[in-house]
């Protein structure tokens, strides 16, 4: 028996070794390239199908597959715009194509993206867009390419945006579980589908608000680059007009319907080649490698540091894609103590979290204030959490879908009394030393003593939270309440009621902090530093990745379930976090 459980775990330290090894050699593979030379007469192939995170990875593993042992280059924002603005000034490079199927980014993001490709068109440069099958958010994308091309056997999705929450009260019931709901805000919605069957109308309310805004903007901007009315567009999405791809030309939506053959005659025409002449297109993640000589960039001494705070919020050091309150107070502390460091961008792109951490947090961004300009930068969301940590800064920047505010406080407790004795036969016997030692526990509900006592400290930190806000936009207590209750902005409509400054992405925001901290030439650094190096990554999340790999294949559509049901086992104390992970179709 002990020979066999020898091998055994020889084995499985051999395969685990070999597996390793496989994995490295495939990842070298994909990132052998160390420079990329562009040829002359090239376009820039964007295609944006991966996850787009807020910053590119150092981690090569990061979009591992773990099943089929392939390796995916991913890109983050970061260098997704830096690349189509040194694609702009490239003399190599004579285009942009869009091969746009569908993206994998949240909507504030594809507004940045939008915005750097509008700019790229300032160098008279073309853009084309080629699809098989656009979504509304490809589309939106590609709306403002010079020529915008479609399968003549695929289709477009145009139909207005639908946010859906899943509600678990019925689900609870027949399990004998009771959630316990301490909360300040009548927006603050978070609890809804644990005590509630569908939205309540202030919910209704609210959403219906900020997606109408966000839709209002995608209207607006695709009538400017199609030159069609808004109302016009109106009509297409409810009466669902493009049904077939014919429509989509027949209402202008598109310019022409072609195969990718075709797209490639298109493209090669417009560089001034021979039909079937080979084109040099330059992989938009490859680019990133490839060195351009820019005349008006000179290295200099003084930075702008950009602190990255994406992920929910939690105490401590936190994970890969989490807040944590150590290392994000690690990062602003190196920014507020680097005297060549002359202004700080918080890019926050958070639904919230735990409470504490976010004041933990807030605190260090106050205290760089004190020293130097802080600007934040907001991303998809900047909610709950996420706006306590971006409100004490000197101005805050964020895109017109950027949802944000939900300035509101809950804390949630579950009692499975009648699950664990009714159904499953579990009964649990206690010796206390105080009256509520055992205060928090599944196994019973909470007397009415306990609930005052937390609905006293839920109202403490939302008392907390509006006076932090107050005093970091010089608006009144009373007005921040008016405001808050929980409820979601759009950052069109946050810009109305002071909630942020001005509408614009990263690169605004970057604009912003130089001139306030009075430098004209400056280079970027990113803090937290990356983890490096990735074999350090590799040993350390090896498990967790797999682990999450097999489940998202698995589960495929259904992982976010999983994820949202991880992170409400892993609340602790009270939250300021988003009311839901929102899903805008």
């Amino acid at each position: 028996m002990f020979a066999s459980m020898v091998g055994f775990f020889l084995s499985f330290l051999l395969i685990s070794v070999v597996l390793i090894l496989i994995m490295v050699g495939v990842v070298s593979s994909v990132n052998k390239d160390k420079d990329v030379k562009v040829s002359n007469n090239s376009v820039l192939l964007v295609k944006l199908n991966t996850p787009i995170t807020e910053r590119t990875s150092k981690n090569p593993f990061e979009n591992f597959n773990y099943s089929a042992l392939t390796a995916n280059e991913n890109i983050g924002l970061n260098d997704l715009l830096a690349n189509i603005k040194k694609a702009k000034k490239d003399e190599h490079i004579k285009g942009i194509l869009l091969d746009v199927s569908s993206v994998a980014m949240g909507i504030a993001m594809l507004e940045e993206v939008r915005n750097a490709l509008i700019d790229f068109k300032d160098s008279k440069k073309f853009i084309y867009a080629y699809s098989e099958e656009y979504t509304q958010g490809s589309y939106y994308i590609s709306s403002i390419a010079d020529q915008i091309f479609l399968n003549p056997q695929g289709g477009m999705d145009f139909k207005g945006l639908s946010v859906q929450m899943m509600f678990f009260k019925g689900a609870l019931d027949k399990l004998g579980i009771e959630p316990q709901i301490i909360r300040h805000g009548r927006y603050k919605s978070f609890v809804e589908p644990y005590i509630m069957d569908k939205m309540s109308d202030d919910n209704r309310k609210q959403i219906r608000s900020f997606i109408g805004s966000i839709w209002n903007t995608l209207l607006d901007n695709i009538s400017k680059s199609r030159h069609l009315e808004t109302q016009a567009l109106q009509q297409i999405a409810d009466s669902i007009s493009i049904q077939k791809p014919e429509d989509a030309l027949r209402l202008k939506m598109v310019d022409k319907l072609v195969y990718r053959d075709e797209l490639l005659t298109a493209v090669a025409k417009q560089l001034g080649l021979a039909a079937n002449a080979t084109i040099n297109f330059v992989n938009i993640t490859k680019y990133t490698k490839a060195f351009v000589k820019d005349e008006d960039k000179k290295w200099n001494a003084d930075k702008i540091a950009i602190v990255y705070a994406v992920g929910e919020i939690h105490s401590g050091k936190g994970k890969e894609n989490q807040i944590g309150s150590e290392i994000t107070c690690e990062a602003l502390r190196k920014a507020r103590t680097d005297d060549k460091v002359k202004a700080v961008v918080l890019r926050v792109n958070s639904p919230g979290g735990s409470a504490l951490a976010s004041d933990v947090i807030w605190r260090e961004v106050l205290l760089t204030k004190m020293v130097k300009p802080v600007v934040v930068s907001m991303g998809d969301v900047a909610a709950s959490g996420g706006y306590y940590i971006s409100c004490a800064a000197d101005t805050i920047v964020a895109e017109p879908n950027t949802i944000t505010g939900s300035i509101g406080v809950f804390g949630i407790l579950f009692n499975a009394k009648k699950l664990l004795n009714d159904k499953l036969g579990i009964t649990f016997d206690t010796v206390n030393t105080g009256k509520h030692a055992d205060i928090g526990s599944t196994a019973r509900p909470m007397t009415n003593s306990e609930r005052i006592v937390i609905q006293r400290s839920v109202e403490k930190v939302y008392d907390t939270f509006i006076s932090r806000v107050s005093e970091g936009r010089h608006i009144s207590k009373a007005d921040v309440d008016s405001i808050g209750q929980g409820r979601v902005w759009s950052g069109s409509d946050a810009l109305k009621v002071h909630l942020v400054d001005v509408l614009g992405g990263i690169d605004k925001a970057i604009e912003i902090a130089a001139r306030m901290g009075k430098v004209s030439k400056y280079h970027i650094i990113s803090l937290p530093e990356q983890k490096e190096p990735w074999w350090y990554e590799l040993l350390d999340n090896a498990s967790d990745d797999a682990e999450n790999a097999m489940l998202k294949h698995q589960l495929g559509d259904s992982y976010k379930y999983y994820q949202q049901l991880q992170s409400i086992l892993k609340q602790n104390g009270i939250e300021a976090r988003m009311e839901y992970d929102l899903e805008i179709y």
